[in-house]
This record gives structure tokens, C-alpha cells and sequence, in this order.
């Protein structure tokens, strides 16, 4: 699901009003409005969808951390993931399986040949060299938010080795790429049983 994060003065306030107190401190820590705002709407949304899934209010959503730091339901077996870039974001949900999402704004990357030689696998690294100037970009992006994703579904985050797996190929897991919005590429990962 994609949501743009511009949201009215009184929906944020609404938003805001359903977070925890420890996401209402991180809230005001932000150094730039759009960016606090941009956080309200986003993690009040997200409580908001996980309450509908759960039939209860979104302040009494429950949420914890895995491990390495992923947001996690305290008491429930939904999976959930969030990704935002600028004012759009995207949540993903899933009842049964690890789920992550990852969304990027389609633009120009400086030094993404450097980044793909660094933390795109082999394969990767030479079907993106192999590309044409005006197809860098986006080819970037794809294979870039295709590893995002799945580097979230897994938990593991960046401290994951990216070079170490090839997203074309990743036995157990369910990728696939879309535009959210014009502007923007969007991947999802899903395991599957």
C-alpha cells in the first residue's frame, strides 16, 4: 500500500496523538519539521493499518524490535515492513510470512557504478554494466530496492554482506518491483512456503 506523507495539520495531530511516548520523543528529535511530520504520518499510519488487522485502536498497538533493530508486533503474528522515501510510503503487510518493501525516488544515483561494484553480487554487477547510459539509473534502483527489501524482510538490515547474494535468484523468497507513483520504483519480498 503507498501513501503520500503531506498530510493535513489536523490528521497529523490526530496521527501523532496514537504514538507511544517513546515514538512521540524520537518524533521530536527530528531536527526539520517536514521530516517530523513525515514521521508522524508515517508510523501513526502504520498503527492505524495494524490496528484494522488486529480489530483494536491504534494506540494500543503494540510494537517491539527484533534483534537487529526491525519493528516487530509485540503480541501478534502479522508481519509488517514500512519504507518511505521524501513524501511517499509504502507498507507492506502479511499474515503468514517475512515481508519487506523498500521505495526510492527514480533519479540519477553519484556513484552508483562504485556502489554496484561494491555491493551488487557478480551477476548483478555485469547485467548493470552492461546497461545502457540512459538505463543506469533505473537499473540501478531496481536491483538496489529489490536488495533493500529483502534485507529487511530477512532482519538483517545493512550489515548484511549484499554482495553475497543475487537477488534474480533467492531460493525461498518472492521478489517483485512496481511503480508506486509516477516517480518513484518500489520492491517488495515476501518468503514463501
Amino acid at each position: 500500500m503507498a501513501a503520500r506523507l503531506d498530510a493535513p495539520s489536523d490528521e497529523v495531530r490526530a496521527l501523532q496523538a496514537s504514538l507511544s511516548a517513546a515514538e512521540q520523543h524520537r518524533a521530536g528529535r527530528f531536527r526539520f519539521e517536514r521530516h517530523r511530520r513525515r514521521f508522524v504520518v508515517a508510523r501513526g499510519r502504520l498503527r492505524k493499518l495494524l490496528g484494522e488487522r488486529l480489530g483494536v485502536p491504534a494506540e494500543k498497538v503494540e510494537l517491539a524490535h527484533g534483534a537487529n533493530g526491525k519493528p516487530c508486533l509485540k503480541h501478534n503474528g502479522w508481519h509488517f515492513n514500512v519504507s518511505h522515501c521524501d513524501d511517499l510510503a509504502l507498507f507492506a503487510f502479511s499474515k503468514a510470512f517475512e515481508i519487506g518493501v523498500d521505495v526510492e525516488a527514480i533519479r540519477p544515483i553519484r556513484g552508483a557504478d562504485t556502489i554496484a561494484a561494491q555491493f551488487f553480487s557478480p551477476r548483478e554487477n555485469e547485467a548493470y554494466a552492461a546497461l545502457a547510459p540512459n538505463d543506469k539509473a533505473l537499473g540501478f534502483l531496481h536491483c538496489w530496492t529489490r536488495k533493500e527489501a529483502l534485507v529487511k524482510a530477512i532482519g538483517e538490515g545493512l550489515s548484511m554482506p549484499l554482495e553475497r547474494f543475487d537477488v534474480a535468484h533467492a531460493p525461498g523468497w518472492r521478489l517483485h518491483s512496481f511503480f508506486p507513483l509516477p516517480g518513484f520504483i518500489g520492491a517488495v519480498a515476501c518468503q514463501h512456503g
